[in-house]
């Protein structure tokens, strides 16, 4: 599952006993060796999009991690791309790789939370990668609205997301399982480690977007088996 020099189960194991922010800083060093880094089939997919939208001014990444969404932005955007974590160790290996990414365009890493951005009008093109697990369902709409305001009128907010997969498919099982752990291991330790899958899923999401005044595209990609339900979203403001 995991490569070499990826984290033990030991090491996986202080991780999801510790808060999600201590977690995600303790994983940091080997997060690009383990299975939940972005994989690259799916940053293609959204920088196909990006490439024919033509380049854009500013863009964003949220929860970008050790930056594989600032890689595919900066090629892109002209004047300022920006990321956002809560964690202060992925931003210090984000930091480290994107010293070797070509480009000329500026990088500004911030220390922040997606639930109150330090931004207003400020980007023309908005991306999260494998993030919306970290935010719970009561705080999507917040999200969304946090979102919408630091998009410049025009704006584009662009993401993977897919339906509720088939409920006897094995995506659905694990999911649920998986789910399921992470509820126990909250209800049993303290602080709380916010990690779920199935969450910010078609078509819900797509209302959520409309009521928060975006102009929404979905688009099928055409993958095939398992990721038959993934799509392409592209929001506009």
């Amino acid at each position: 599952m995991f490569h070499p020099n990826g984290p033990t189960f030991f090491e996986l194991a202080e991780q999801a006993l510790s808060s999600t922010e201590r977690g995600y800083d303790l994983l940091a060093p080997k997060f690009e060796y383990t299975p939940f880094r972005t994989p690259d089939w799916l940053l293609e997919l959204v920088g196909s999009f990006l490439d024919h939208a033509g380049q854009f001014r500013s863009g964003l990444d949220l929860c970008c991690g050790t930056g594989a969404g600032l890689e595919l932005l900066r090629p892109r955007c002209r004047e300022r791309v920006v990321g956002i974590d809560f964690s202060q160790g992925m931003l210090d290996v984000c930091r480290q790789r994107l010293s070797a990414v070509p480009g000329d365009t500026p990088v500004e890493l911030v220390r922040g939370n997606v639930l109150a951005l330090p931004f207003a009008a400020a980007f023309d093109v908005t991306v999260c990668f494998g993030a919306f697990g970290h935010i719970l369902p009561r705080d999507e709409p917040r999200f969304v609205a946090e979102i919408a305001r630091a998009l410049r009128p025009g704006g584009r907010f662009v993401f993977v997301t897919s339906y509720l997969p088939p409920r006897l498919s094995r995506r659905y099982v694990f999911s649920r399982f998986f789910n399921a752990a992470m509820h126990v291991r909250n209800a049993l330790f303290a602080p709380p480690f916010v990690m779920f899958y199935l969450t910010f899923l078609l078509p819900d999401v797509d209302r959520l977007l409309r009521g928060h005044g975006f102009d929404v595209e979905t688009r099928d990609p055409g993958l095939g088996k398992p990721w038959q339900d993934v799509r392409l979203v592209v929001a506009t403001k």
